[in-house]
């Protein structure tokens, strides 16, 4: 008869992917259409983009914002993916405000640095990365960040970021009219949202 004792034999466990590995990952996704990829928590999310039903509250936004813009700056709505090498993440806002220039290298991932604004807009499958991960680190980075909780049909801006995140917050209901703050100052009309 033959005596077999069991022993605990550990498994050696690759390192997890480093955020330059990730960058690349998402760079290489095939995503279907319709759907964005984002880095979140050091994990890949996929998720879908707005809703059809954004798309006028996102055009006036954008269309508001474009002629306060800083010199030099373009108003999207366009899927591209912001890097945030110090918090290792990577963000595709729904809408942004960027340094042009940031556009010219032949990467895939833009410099956050080159944001002058980072809009949101919720959705019931984003709204806790909205309000809790992206606000964490825009806060740190970003002039000005804009929450628009679809849900709540409310508004919230964002500023002065600083190391431990935005200093200054101003939330108005959809209907009324919410102040921008440097390097912007302008009045956002908030009625068509």
């Amino acid at each position: 008869m033959t005596t077999m004792i069991e022993r605990a034999t550990p498994i050696e466990q690759a390192a997890p992917p480093t955020f330059e590995t990730l960058l690349r990952m998402v760079a290489e996704m095939d995503t279907p259409d319709g759907f964005k990829a984002e880095l979140i928590r050091g994990k890949i999310i996929v998720s879908p983009f707005s809703s059809l039903r954004y798309l006028r509250s996102m055009r006036a936004l954008r269309e508001q914002l474009k002629v306060h813009a800083p010199e030099g700056h373009i108003t999207e709505t366009s899927p591209f993916l912001f890097r945030f090498p110090a918090a290792e993440r990577a963000y595709g806002p729904d809408l942004f405000v960027a340094d042009e220039a940031a556009f010219e290298d032949d990467g895939r991932h833009a410099d956050s640095a080159a944001l002058s604004l980072v809009a949101e807009f919720t959705s019931t499958s984003t709204k806790d990365v909205d309000w809790h991960e992206k606000l964490e680190v825009y806060g740190q980075v970003v002039p000005v960040y804009l929450v628009a909780d679809m849900q709540a049909k409310e508004i919230t801006c964002f500023s002065e970021p600083s190391p431990h995140g935005y200093r200054s917050r101003r939330t108005v209901s959809f209907g009324e009219e919410l102040h921008v703050p440097e390097p912007f100052d302008c009045t956002v009309d908030t009625t068509g949202f």
